[in-house]
């Protein structure tokens, strides 16, 4: 971190223990947000911490619908999102409206919904899942066909994964879809004795390429244990700092240069000063949608 930074990262603990509040990175995150936080992992995990918190103020550096989750499953208190521009394109691909007309077609089916959706898409579904429990999740379920939303690579997995019926949504994280299969053949080409992990948002042709399909909570895991020295990433560029902090002797590279989330890295250190300071900008979830959205999630967390 830049030396310059000392005065501003003063400030932020100052006001953080005046206002009582956890700050909250992703794993995305600038690398100097991440090290400023009190916890970096991925969504649903900082959403556990912010409810087991005694913090009252929860500092998301995220993206929206990742503090919603946090509002709905911490309703007491109250969550900052530093940037209010900070959306998801993968969420914004799916509606209430659409969903409602899906679930007329596909009377039978189970609705789910991955977290990376709006709050009030949550509430529409039937159980929520993450990249890292979503083939546990649908496995338990007993309906044979599974509407899944809202990322048809991550549901294309699953559905390859639980041999269910999966009606894909046509969502997709275009930080993930834009890399492709001979993104994986030259990463491959440039030292075939690489591991190869990427993301399962990513194209179903690219998962098919890699060694490994994972979280990046599971991508972490795999990096401490894997004797390769060194290890194609597949997912986005904010997770090399920690995954080479952590693993200092080993080599890790991106799968592609492209694979940057533009909404991610709309947190700087200065909005985070200011949310404390200003407490913006809060992010709230109606009671009418915050209740079913919760039982979605809780019915998730009761599975793994």
């Amino acid at each position: 971190m830049k030396p310059y930074n000392g005065n501003l990262l003063q400030k932020i603990k100052e006001f953080k223990l005046e206002r009582n509040a956890i700050i909250l990175a992703h794993n995305y995150q600038r690398e100097e947000i991440q090290q400023v936080a009190d916890f970096v992992g991925d969504s649903l995990e900082l959403s556990r911490k912010a409810a087991d918190s005694d913090a009252e103020v929860i500092v998301f550096c995220g993206v929206r619908f990742m503090a919603e989750v946090a509002a709905i499953l911490a309703p007491e208190k109250t969550v900052l999102l530093p940037d209010h521009h900070a959306g998801c394109s993968l969420a914004a691909m799916v509606s209430v409206a659409d969903l409602r007309q899906k679930k007329k077609e596909h009377p039978r089916a189970a609705v789910v919904a991955y977290v990376n959706s709006p709050a009030a898409v949550k509430a529409e579904c039937d159980i929520c899942v993450t990249s890292s429990n979503a083939v546990a999740v649908v496995n338990s379920l007993a309906a044979e066909e599974i509407i899944f939303v809202p990322d048809k690579n991550l549901g294309s997995y699953v559905a390859k994964q639980t041999g269910k019926k999966v009606i894909l949504w046509d969502g997709y994280c275009a930080t993930h879809h834009c890399v492709t299969r001979e993104d994986v053949a030259n990463a491959r080409r440039a030292d075939p004795r690489a591991l190869v992990m990427v993301h399962p948002e990513c194209r179903p042709e690219v998962v098919a390429a890699a060694d490994y399909s994972l979280s990046t909570g599971q991508m972490f895991k795999l990096a401490r244990e894997t004797e390769n020295e060194t290890i194609i990433v597949g997912t986005e560029t904010g997770v090399l700092p920690r995954l080479r902090q952590e693993n200092p002797e080993k080599n890790f590279l991106p799968l592609s240069p492209k694979m940057v989330c533009p909404d991610m890295k709309l947190v700087t250190l200065i909005k985070l000063l200011l949310a404390l300071v200003k407490m913006r900008t809060p992010v709230e979830v109606p009671a009418e949608i915050s209740r079913p959205a919760r039982r979605a999630l809780e019915r998730m967390l009761a599975v793994v």
